[in-house]
Formats: structure tokens, C-alpha cells, sequence
């Protein structure tokens, strides 16, 4: 009976000291939408990618000093042992040199992160596979590894990546030994008024971090003494403690004691942990923030020579309001300039951003016209696919509507819809076609009810309903976009 209490209190404690995962996730994507998340990227970030840890990276230092790397928990303490004895630091920098030289393929969690309108990146690694994500994603990095590099910004970075311990290009001057750490307040201040700045402005999330850096543990008690109660809230992510085979209960009852006990610790700097069971847990979140920041964004597929039963001028009235409504309610658009579509779309999204600035910006419409003339190797159609998947990537819905085009005298179903649905489907997004319009809209909406369950798995019957109610022509225009919207609502709860 003492044990169950004992476990009993154990369970209440690890309640208090952790966060849920849809508490976290909820204000983790409020930040990321608002541009206010930032990034702390730890070796546990670096480690997935093939590189080493800290314990792997000084294992030849150990050697060297004939100690057992496995059996030191303080590796810059070794660091610097290493200095004392040979009164000079070649073998270290040669060692990080060839450990971080490599060329390696950035994860999973590098390239979602990339792809995010994530502005601050801040990490304690030496390779180079943040700047690298980034630039893979289209993105220009700004990396910052020394002072002089703060005071100059690069023309028309996408982000700010610094690597307050240094970069493997410059071994030399990277923070590896005691006389480094200690020094760093006084040699690398402005690193550290700059990531106050950030910790007090933004709110972070670390990734493969563990929090033993003394420069990271200094400036977080600055920052706390000086705000006290009124510190920013940030995220991290910590694995479960978990129980060896040969360990007995006793033990490790005590390891999961002492790591909630850290939890715990972690709050005095406002920093609250989300507690996974495995590291893939990660990987998963950050794909489910992708997912929910881009279905933010509605991709607008349409093409039209012919309007059916509404006629012309309803027809591009109704693409204007749609396209009105959904910005009101929180969307924002993307589209090209599809045939006899586009310019409604343009005007219908700009009318609802300039009635009121105050609420709207004018990022709440990106457009990506085709290019009409293509040289080159490509020809054309391979271009518009390329162009297209670049277009539906800034998305997590698409709406479709008419679809035709003539060709030669004669009305056709519209390839390129065609092609864009594809895509769509390909990159996960929701899909919603309104067969109301007819032509290619219709068959897209007759495919998804054919296999309602692929595409929409676990939801009610009113959200079937709703979009069901989409393939009604005897419906008005006005009503259409209503169901759109209630859809809309009702899928993203």
C-alpha cells in the first residue's frame, strides 16, 4: 500500500512539472503564425544527420589522456585537460575539423523547420546543416559565428542563424575548453545580449538540447532575475527516462525521480517540457505544425473559357466573394492567374486587405503567375508542373472550381487543374472541389466522394454533409460559399 501512495505521488508530480502536447502544440503554432518562434538547436539535432555527440567527438582527447571517455559526465572540464597537458588545442581543432567536416544529409526535422517562416535560429553546433536546410528550402541564411558577423546583415536574408559556439570552418576560435566557457561572457558578450534579447522577444523551442551549457544557464538566470515572474514562455522537448533491462526498479525510480525533479527545475526559466516516449515523437510534431500553420493557406485552382449555368459575369462575382470571405475569416490565398479565375480571385482578396488594414496584410495573397514564355531545355509543361508544385507547397488546402479550356474550337476539361490536383493529393492537403461549378470541379468532387474515407478519414457526418452540399448546382453562389466556410470551420476544429 506504501508503494501505490508512493507511485501515486510520483504520477502527480510528473502532471505538474510537464505540459500537455496539445497545450504546447496550440501556443507553439499561435507563436509560429504570429512569427515569433524561434529555434534552439542542440548536437541531439545533429546527431540524427550522422554526426557525433560530445562524448563521441572527445573520445580520441580521452585516449590521449588516458581516460575513459564513458566514465566522464564533465567533457569540457576533459576539454581542458587536454589543453593543460599539451598546452595547445591543434589535436582538438583537428579533431572537430574531421568530425564536422563531412558532408551530411540534413534530417527530416531540418528541412520542416526550414520550409516554416521561422526568422531565428540560435544553436551550440559546429556543422553547418542549419544554413544548409535553409538554403535547400530557397531560403538566405544570415549566419552569424563571430562579433564582427553581428554588426553586418546580409541583403535579403529569409533568417538569422547563430552559432554562439563557433563554426567548423574556424576551429580555432570554436568554444570547446574551461577557458572558453569562462571567458565567453567577456570575449563573446554581444553573443549573449543579442540571445537575451531573443529569449525576452520570441519564444523558443529547443530541440536536442540538454541544458548543460553554462553559457545558456547564464544568460537564462539574467534573464529571469531581471523579469522575475514576467519571463516568455518556451518549449523543450525531453525523452522519458526509461527503464534497462538489467536495471533494477529501485534505480530507476530514482533516475525518473531526478529527471522530474529537472522538469521541474527547468520552470524557474519559464522553459516547459513536452515529454515524449521516443525521439521520432519529435519529427511527428513538427510535421503536424507544418501541416496546421499551411492550412492557413488556401490554394485556389481554376480555370474557365466556359461558366456553365451561372454565366460570366455570376460566376466571376462568386470566385470575387469567395475569395473575399475566406480572407475575412482568417485565410490567406494562393494562386496563379488561372484562365478567366485569377483576376476575380485578386480583386475579391484585395478588397477585404485594404477595407481594413488594421487586421489584414497584404501577405495574406501570394500569387505566382506563369511564366508564358519558357527557354531553355525544359519545355513547357514541365515547367508549369515544376512552377506548380512550388506553388502548392505554401498551402494545406485547395479549393477547385470550373476547370475547362478551349483548344482548337473545342471546350476541353482543363490539364492543368488536373495537374495541380494531383499535386495537391501527392502533398497531403485537404482537398475541395466545388462540383457545383461543374466541368473538371465536378469530377474531382465525384473521385473524392468515391473514396470519401481516403481523404477525409475519422470525421462527422455534418462535415460529409457540407461537402456533399458542394456538388449542389441548384444551390446559389452566395449559399456555395457559405457551406465553404462552414466546412472549412468544421474540418479545422
Amino acid at each position: 500500500m506504501i508503494i501505490n501512495i508512493f507511485l501515486i505521488e510520483r504520477k502527480i508530480k510528473e502532471v505538474l512539472v510537464v505540459i500537455s502536447k496539445e497545450a504546447a502544440f496550440n501556443d507553439i503554432l499561435k507563436n509560429l503564425r504570429e512569427k515569433n518562434l524561434a529555434i534552439f538547436a542542440g548536437a541531439g539535432m545533429s546527431v540524427d544527420c550522422g554526426y557525433v555527440n560530445w562524448a563521441d567527438l572527445l573520445r580520441p582527447i580521452a585516449q590521449e589522456l588516458e581516460l575513459d571517455i564513458d566514465k566522464e559526465h564533465d567533457l569540457v572540464a576533459l576539454a581542458q585537460y587536454h589543453y593543460n597537458e599539451y598546452l595547445s588545442r591543434d589535436k582538438i581543432n583537428q579533431v572537430l575539423v574531421d568530425e564536422f567536416s563531412r558532408d551530411a544529409v540534413t534530417s527530416e526535422n531540418h528541412r520542416i523547420l526550414a520550409r516554416l517562416p521561422i526568422e531565428t535560429y540560435w544553436t551550440t553546433n559546429y556543422d553547418k546543416l542549419i544554413e544548409k536546410s535553409l538554403e535547400e528550402a530557397g531560403k538566405i541564411p544570415d549566419v552569424k559565428y563571430t562579433i564582427e558577423q553581428l554588426a553586418i546583415t546580409r541583403p535579403k536574408r529569409d533568417a538569422i542563424v547563430y552559432k554562439m559556439h563557433g563554426d567548423v570552418d574556424h576551429s580555432e576560435k570554436a568554444i570547446l575548453t574551461k577557458d572558453d566557457y569562462e571567458l565567453y561572457p567577456k570575449t563573446m558578450q554581444p553573443f549573449l545580449t543579442a540571445l537575451a534579447g531573443d529569449l525576452i522577444s520570441k519564444t523558443f523551442l529547443f530541440i536536442g538540447f540538454s541544458f548543460t551549457d553554462p553559457n545558456l544557464d547564464y544568460i537564462l538566470s539574467r534573464v529571469r532575475i531581471a523579469y522575475n515572474n514576467n519571463q516568455r514562455r518556451h518549449y523543450c522537448f525531453i525523452r522519458k527516462v526509461k527503464r534497462n533491462e538489467t536495471e533494477n526498479s529501485v534505480d530507476f525510480e530514482y533516475r525518473e525521480r531526478k529527471q522530474n525533479y529537472f522538469i521541474q527545475d527547468l520552470k524557474r526559466y519559464n522553459i516547459l517540457t513536452i515529454l515524449i516516449d521516443e525521439y521520432e515523437e519529435i519529427t511527428d510534431f513538427l510535421r503536424k505544425l507544418e501541416r496546421f500553420y499551411k492550412r492557413d493557406y488556401i490554394f485556389i485552382s481554376g480555370a474557365a473559357y466556359e461558366y456553365g449555368k451561372w454565366g460570366k459575369e455570376k460566376s466571376e462575382q462568386f470566385i470575387h466573394k469567395l475569395s473575399k470571405s475566406l480572407i475575412h475569416n482568417g485565410f490567406k490565398i494562393v494562386s496563379g492567374f488561372g484562365l478567366g479565375i485569377g483576376s476575380a480571385v485578386i480583386s475579391g482578396a484585395l478588397e477585404e486587405i485594404y477595407n481594413d488594414l488594421k487586421t489584414h496584410s497584404k501577405d495574406e495573397l501570394i500569387l505566382r503567375p506563369f511564366p508564358q514564355k519558357v527557354n531553355g531545355q525544359l519545355n513547357k509543361t514541365k515547367v508549369w508542373h515544376n512552377y506548380r508544385q512550388d506553388m502548392i507547397s505554401y498551402a494545406g488546402i485547395a479549393i477547385f472550381v470550373f476547370g475547362n479550356k478551349l483548344v482548337d474550337g473545342k471546350l476541353i476539361e482543363s490539364d492543368g487543374m488536373r495537374d495541380e490536383f494531383e499535386i495537391a493529393i501527392e502533398k497531403g492537403l485537404l482537398l475541395l472541389p466545388i462540383g457545383a461549378t461543374g466541368y473538371i470541379s465536378k469530377k474531382f468532387h465525384e473521385e473524392i466522394m468515391s473514396d470519401f474515407n481516403k481523404f477525409y478519414p475519422n470525421v462527422g457526418k455534418h462535415i460529409k454533409d457540407k461537402f456533399i452540399e458542394l456538388n449542389d448546382d441548384n444551390k446559389s453562389p452566395e449559399e456555395i460559399i457559405d457551406t465553404v466556410i462552414d466546412f472549412l470551420k468544421g474540418i479545422l476544429v
